[in-house]
Formats: C-alpha cells, structure tokens, sequence
C-alpha cells in the first residue's frame, strides 16, 4: 500500500505527535508498505531510512524563542503564507488551517502517488478539498483540543478568558471536519469518546488503535547500567499548560521535601518567564527542580529508568505516550485519574484525583518509603507494556483502518460531499 502520512509539525520533541509520526511510519515500512511523510515545520529528524520525507514549509511563526515571530514581505512565499499570517493576527492558531490547504494543493499533482493519506489531528479544511475529490483519507484524533480548551479558560483570568477562546478558534473547524470524514483512528476509548461527545461525531466513524512503544530503548534501569536514583521523581509535560497539572505536582514537590530528599526531573519546554517558571521560584524549589529539553529517545528512557517515581499529573489525556514509556521502563507510576490515564496504567500504576496535590504526596510518599511496592508496580509496568503497546500492532490495525477509508472513497455519499464542498 502506497501512504502518505499528513502532519503539521513532527519533530519528536513537540510532543507525542511527533513520536506518533516517527514510529508509526517505521511500523508501515517493516509491514512492507511504501510510506511517505508529509510534514511541516519543526520537520521530524529522525525518521526510519526507509520513509521518504517531504517538507512543506509553513511561516513557522511559533518555530523560535520568540512568538509568534516577526515577518517579512520576502517571507510570504505564497497564498497559504497569508492565509496563515493573517489568521494568527486574529489571534488564533493558524498552522492546521494553512497546513491542511498547502496538502490540498499539492495533491493535485500528487494524488495518484497514494492508496491513502492519514492526517494526523490537522482536521483543517483542505481535507474536505481532498475528500470531495474523491482521495482516500483517514485522521488521527489524539484526543479533542477542545478539552485543552476548556481547561486553559478555567485557568484563566477573567482578562484573557476571549484571548483562549480566540487562541482555540481552530477547534470549531476541526469538530465540522471530523464528522465529515469517514475513518476516524482513536487512540484510546476515552478519547475517542470524548471526541464523540465534543465533535458530535458518528460513533461508527472510529477505529481504536492504541498507540505503543519501543521496549528494546525503553527498557529497566538494571538492563542498562545505572540503577535508580534514590528520592528521583520524573515528569514529562510537552506543553507548558495548565491542562498538563504540572502546578499541582510543583505544589507536592513542596511538601514532600519536608519528609524526603526528593529532586524532580521535568522534561519539558517551559515557557520563559511563564507560569511554571515562576512557580518553581515562588516555592523555593530552583535547587530541587531540573527542566530538561531536546532528549533523544535514549536519554529519555535513561532519564525515566533511573527515576523512582513518574509523575503524570495532567488533567486530561487522551492517551499518554510518556506513561507507556515509564511502564516500559519499569518505572512506578503515579498518574491523575483523567481521560485515558486509566486505560493506560491499568492495575500497573497508582491513580490519584486530578488536581488534587494532596493525593500525589500521600501517593508518591507511600512509594517512597516502600521499596517493596515500586518493585512490584515495576514489574506490572513492564508486562503491561510489552503485553499490550507494540508498534507493529498499531500498524496492522491502522492498516485495516486504511483499507476502510479506501473502500468509503470508492463508495462516496453525496451529500455527504455536497456539505463538504459548502463548509471548505
């Protein structure tokens, strides 16, 4: 089968969409398929050799430490340029919207190269550009941007409540899009539930196929050199926002220094001069936290094999690579009882009340003080990991997802593409 693999952004270090794009490719390849990743910028690294890459320069007004970036008249390459700057002016993210017709526009020269493209949660309007020629196409929906958006406006002061609103403007357009596209791959129960329920999509749309890991790099700490690190605790948030609860653990972190020599490890891009950054001062916590940032896989699983505790202290997920990869890891999970954190850790972890500081201290001292218990969770972690998260098994089950949207492409609605063609 011939793929062309859609995503926006896909470098790995951009969260778990880049990851998604990296190993999901390589799974097609060893399954025999012809893949190609069409991505725009920050363009993943380090993809199978196998995989051909074609980049689709963007604006990349959110690339540097500084955004959105300034522009110049010579960097307006074309139409979808101002589309995309002229959106972000109005305060909304741009990059999906702009993403999703630049695709639309090169696959009219391209189309024919594929049995099938799968987006990966762009969901802009050129897919419906797409659909209505009669392109075979699946998306990934990691989880509803619109529950980061509800989150982020219950964090918010009253002042900058319509400047999250006008930030998530995008989320309207994804919603319109996802129930007009027929092969939809959820990443978990939860979440595609929850897309469900917010996009008010047709249940019959979807495919679970949960996400996996590599377990030869995300291994034990005693399969590769160093034991752990005593009073470690490691946390991964791939943005800096209040859905990812990392304020809550910084208020545990407080207490727990009182009875133990803890440190935490935040593998994260923070904000500078941001909320996190500022909390971390306010607790007086500078010398027992360390941000961490760019980790190639191998550091990531070093870092995370040689942490006593992963924390996972989010609000929401609709799935949680970084928690797969710590179970891999053999590491003792702590992880909020939201979305499909659950589904994840299963009987492998312990689940606390989502932003409740109190229950991660009782929870992650009770570990703390048994070494018993962390042996024991380890040990579940890593069969739970090897037992049900295999990227070979999510590309077989994508796959099957693929020969849905090519047959749904072979028997069009016309309706179906007549609203289509109204709402792009």
């Amino acid at each position: 089968m011939r793929i062309g693999l859609l995503s926006y952004r896909s470098k790995t270090h951009c969260g778990g969409q880049g990851v998604y794009v990296r190993y999901l490719s390589r799974g097609l390849v060893e399954l025999g398929h012809e893949v190609e990743v069409f991505s725009g910028q920050p363009y993943p690294e380090d993809l199978d050799p196998r995989v051909r890459l074609t980049k689709v320069p963007s604006l990349d007004l959110f690339g540097g430490p500084d955004f959105p970036r300034r522009v110049r008249l010579r960097d307006f390459g074309d139409r979808y340029d101002v589309l995309e700057y002229l959106t972000t002016k109005t305060g909304t993210f741009a990059e999906p919207l702009a993403f999703s017709y630049r695709m639309a526009n090169l696959m009219r020269t391209r189309a024919a190269d594929f049995d099938v493209l799968h987006d990966n949660q762009c969901l802009g309007y050129g897919l419906l550009t797409m659909r209505r020629r009669g392109i075979p196409l699946a998306a990934t929906i990691h989880h509803a941007i619109s529950r980061d958006r509800r989150v982020e406006l219950d964090a918010a002061r009253l002042h900058k409540k319509w400047g999250v609103l006008r930030w998530y403007g995008f989320v309207r357009m994804q919603a319109r899009v996802a129930r007009r596209l027929p092969v939809l791959i959820g990443v978990s129960d939860v979440a595609s539930a929850d897309a469900i329920a917010d996009f008010r999509i047709d249940p019959a749309a979807f495919r679970v196929v949960p996400l996996g890991v590599d377990t030869d790099v995300f291994r034990p700490a005693d399969e590769q050199g160093p034991g752990r690190v005593p009073g470690r605790i490691v946390a991964v948030a791939s943005a800096d926002r209040p859905l990812k609860g990392v304020a809550h653990l910084l208020d545990a972190m407080a207490k727990l220094r009182v009875d133990h020599d803890v440190e935490l490890q935040l593998v994260s891009t923070l904000e500078p001069g941001g909320a996190t950054e500022r909390r971390i001062a306010e607790l007086g916590l500078r010398d027992a936290v360390t941000v961490r940032t760019g980790l190639t896989d191998a550091e990531l699983a070093a870092l995370l094999a040689s942490a006593e505790v992963m924390c996972v202290p989010s609000l929401y997920e609709g799935f949680s690579l970084p928690t797969v990869e710590a179970l891999a890891c053999g590491t003792p999970v702590v992880a909020s009882r939201a979305g499909a954190l659950p589904e994840v850790v299963g009987d492998a972890g312990v689940l606390v009340e989502p932003g409740d500081a109190g229950s991660l201290v009782t929870a992650i001292d009770a570990l703390l003080r048994s070494p018993a218990e962390r042996a024991r969770l380890s040990a579940a972690g890593r069969a739970r990991a090897e037992e049900r998260f295999s990227w070979t098994s999510v590309a077989r089950a994508t796959v099957a997802a693929y020969e849905d949207a090519i047959a749904a492409a072979r028997a069009p609605e016309p309706a179906l593409l007549a609203t289509a063609g109204q709402e792009a």
